[in-house]
């Protein structure tokens, strides 16, 4: 994951969560929305059509009432129009029917970044680094360039075919090919590794339909590597299916121990417990949460806590305790509907205080988090203290706003300027290590291994080279600050080339070198303080590691 700026951090982790819609298991009953009844909505929806001075587009006013009604519920309950479904519920699916391609738009154009192995595009011949000028023989660069019409234009029915014009580096014309669409895989962990020959390392992007394949075959390789223990980052990842968390809880608990239970007004309390059968039940584990951490990711942490399974290190999860159940209606559009609470084996609700109709103040409880220091100090965290549970040691653990790690580690931004603040939001460390990238590709793609390329790259001076970048951008050098956040342009000059050659893994694989949360849990592992344990003296978190 790509490093930001506390403020875009922020923005990021709400957009993060948002997207991230926690769906209890794969249900989905179908509604008819009646042509007849008897209350007041459908009362003044026919007096409006049949009375009103000017005609009204009914079908309109349905589509923008359907939110407003669910907003007076609760912030997670959500109505998605038709046009937007199958979109909405794309990353959770194990595919989608596309060319196979991962992109970003920079300077008003598709640049790919990479290509899907496998999938049509590779075996046409598209390769990173080429730019999309046409769709179908129609420019599609400026203005009219947008993520979503991207996405709409290039994804399409299995079997379809598209035509792209292609700009490549070196190349005076356009080299068009033909593409017909397949289905393309969507992976929930792409980054799953051994870490100093000794620990396994998986970081879970989201729960969807494959995680749990994912999960089970990393876990094995690191099995058959003899694993000394195993790291487990759902960082920034804002839920998904509550069944797939449930499955990946059940490798390390025993026989009877409970994972997590539902209820709700008009559902009976289910309770899920480990069936004994995980292979994983012994072994030193920690779990790395942040702010961004929701739902099915506060499910895993909250068992792996609560049963005193394994440590959780961090900083406090976004605090999401409701259940959403899908429900279709007729005409392809649907509600996301809050049917339950769940709650972990002690008791504790972790869902954050919400007020009905208020979905704003919901939605900026991380800026004010934020505003307030706790991503900085654990001492500016203000726990409930009328929601005190125990774990099954007696720890002290509470409901009612997220999990709060065993150990706490803050988000540094000691070496944070306006300048490199100013680089980030204008995208300019990004555009330059594309172009950088794109210019270089021959000479990059000869390294296999991150610590080469590293090795290459830090020969380069990159720091400067950005400055008089951003200079002709409109950024102005301002040497001091340029000097305070030195370490940290290098390493996001770094961190942005890695991931643009060698992908996602190498790109994870550099950044958990210096991540102060990766490396506290390698510290905790080494010092055999995996498994909580409870002194004579109240449990906190430094008697984890002291």
């Amino acid at each position: 994951m790509k490093k930001y700026t506390p403020t875009l951090l922020v923005l990021f982790t709400l957009i993060g969560v948002l997207i991230g819609i926690y769906i209890s298991g794969n249900r989905q009953n179908t509604i008819i929305i009646p042509t007849q009844s008897f209350n007041k909505v459908d009362e003044l929806m026919e007096l409006v059509n049949s009375c009103y001075v000017d005609s009204m587009n009914m079908e309109d006013i349905i589509e923008k009432t359907m939110p407003k009604i669910l907003t007076e519920l609760d912030p997670h309950s959500t109505y998605i129009p038709a046009k937007d479904l199958e979109t909405t519920n794309a990353d959770l699916k194990s595919s989608f029917s596309g060319i196979g391609i991962r992109f970003l738009i920079e300077e008003d154009t598709i640049h790919i970044t990479d290509i899907i192995r496998g999938g049509p595009s590779e075996q046409v011949g598209l390769m990173p680094g080429d730019r999309i000028v046409t769709i179908n023989d129609t420019l599609f660069v400026g203005d009219v360039c947008n993520n979503n019409d991207a996405m709409a234009k290039l994804k399409g029915p299995k079997g379809s075919n598209v035509k792209l014009g292609i700009k490549r580096y070196g190349e005076k014309e356009l080299i068009q090919y033909n593409i017909t669409r397949g289905n393309i895989p969507v992976k929930s962990i792409e980054a799953a590794y051994i870490i100093d020959d000794r620990w396994g390392y998986i970081q879970v992007e989201r729960f969807a339909e494959n995680t749990f394949a994912e999960f089970i075959i990393a876990l094995a390789r690191f099995m058959r590597h003899k694993c000394d223990g195993i790291i487990i980052d759902v960082r920034s990842n804002g839920g998904g299916y509550m069944g797939v968390a449930i499955q990946m809880a059940n490798e390390f608990l025993t026989k009877g121990d409970m994972i997590v239970y539902t209820e709700g007004t008009h559902q009976p309390r289910n309770i899920e417990y480990a069936n004994g059968n995980g292979n994983f039940q012994g072994i030193p584990l920690v779990v790395l949460t942040d702010e961004a951490s929701a739902s099915a990711s506060e499910i895993l942490a909250g068992c792996i806590q609560d049963n005193d399974r394994g440590t959780i290190i961090g900083r406090r999860t976004f605090g999401k305790g409701l259940v959403q159940q899908p429900f279709d209606f007729s005409d392809g559009s649907a509600v996301r509907l809050t049917i339950a609470r769940y709650y972990t084996p002690s008791g504790r609700c972790i869902q954050k205080p919400y007020k009905k109709g208020d979905d704003e103040e919901y939605a900026l409880d991380l800026v004010h988090r934020y505003e307030r220091g706790e991503f900085f100090s654990q001492d500016s965290i203000h726990q409930n203290d009328s929601l005190i549970y125990k774990t099954r040691l007696g720890r002290t653990v509470y409901g009612g706003g997220g999990i709060m790690p065993d150990i706490f580690v803050s988000s540094d931004t000691t070496d944070v300027s306006s300048y490199f603040s100013q680089a980030v939001s204008n995208r300019l460390i990004q555009q330059y290590t594309f172009r950088y990238s794109d210019i270089n590709r021959q000479k990059l793609s000869e390294f296999t291994k991150y610590e080469e390329m590293l090795a290459h790259l830090e020969s380069q001076n990159l720091v400067g080279d950005f400055v008089n970048y951003a200079a002709q951008k409109g950024l102005k050098p301002r040497y001091r600050q340029i000097e305070k956040s030195r370490k940290r342009i290098e390493r996001s000059i770094y961190a942005n080339i890695i991931y643009n050659i060698q992908g996602m893994l190498q790109h994870v694989r550099y950044l958990n070198t210096f991540d102060s949360t990766v490396l506290k849990a390698i510290e905790v592992l080494e010092r055999g303080k995996a498994f909580p344990r409870i002194s004579d003296k109240q449990y906190t978190s430094e008697a984890t590691i002291n």
